[in-house]
């Protein structure tokens, strides 16, 4: 808490910000199943950990560019928020979407070995590697990682307009596969469709203001927004 109220003025060093994640990921993926079954191993150990090698990576790219883990200054406008309601609902309902999956299916977050396991190490792959290639083609057409120079249309955004947000999502989903937990997992598509289909659209505004008829093109040549086809217009 005292690492997150430096975060929220902007003050907080990268120590702090480390312990606010790890923090939040610790009750996401261990303290759920560990509380709906009394013991903690399996699948929840192992996505604590992809958890965060996956949401480090657009640090790790900031880190390749500039030398240090920092935003640098840039012109507000890109800083594309939702009402801070709609933030707050958005993080009750990742939390609670985690609980409960670990109360659906108590007994099945354990690795259950041999091939069967293939499938969702697929899914952790195929995440990540969206993740990081999307972070990575943006990062390469904009200005301090936040300030887009030009339309993006190589790598995964040839096929979804928005896939770092379909990757965030996907990386739920994964988890819940992973604990056999199908109603849990269609509540979290649920949410994430609710926040970063919203989110998308404020910046989909802010696109087409700044490059006019080619973010239009764009749009009508990719309509895959992000886990859904995009029908409108």
């Amino acid at each position: 808490m005292y690492g997150f109220s430096k975060h929220i003025k902007g003050e907080a060093s990268v120590t702090e910000q480390l312990a606010i994640v790890t923090s939040a990921f610790t009750w996401l993926t261990l303290v759920p199943p560990g509380y709906a079954n009394g013991f903690l191993e399996g699948w929840p150990v192992v996505f604590f950990l992809v958890y965060h090698y996956f949401f480090f990576l657009n640090v790790s790219i900031r880190k390749r560019l500039y030398g240090d883990f920092y935003l640098r200054e840039h012109d507000p406008k890109w800083d594309v928020t939702t009402p801070v309601w709609h933030r707050v609902l958005f993080c009750v309902g990742v939390m609670v979407g985690h609980w409960f999956a670990a109360f659906e299916a108590p007994q099945l977050h354990l690795i259950p070995g041999g091939w069967r396991n293939l499938g969702i190490w697929g899914l952790i792959m195929s995440t990540v590697f969206l993740h990081y290639h999307s972070s990575l083609y943006l990062a390469n057409y904009s200005e301090k990682v936040v300030v887009p120079t030009a339309v993006v249309q190589f790598g995964p955004y040839r096929w979804v307009r928005h896939p770092i947000y379909a990757s965030t999502g996907l990386l739920f989903l994964t988890y819940f596969t992973a604990l056999h937990a199908p109603l849990s997992a269609l509540f979290i598509v649920a949410v994430c469709l609710m926040y970063y289909d919203q989110k998308a659209k404020l910046e989909e505004s802010l696109m087409v203001e700044t490059f006019g008829d080619g973010y239009m093109e764009y749009m009508k040549k990719v309509r895959l927004h992000m886990y859904i086809v995009d029908l409108q217009g």
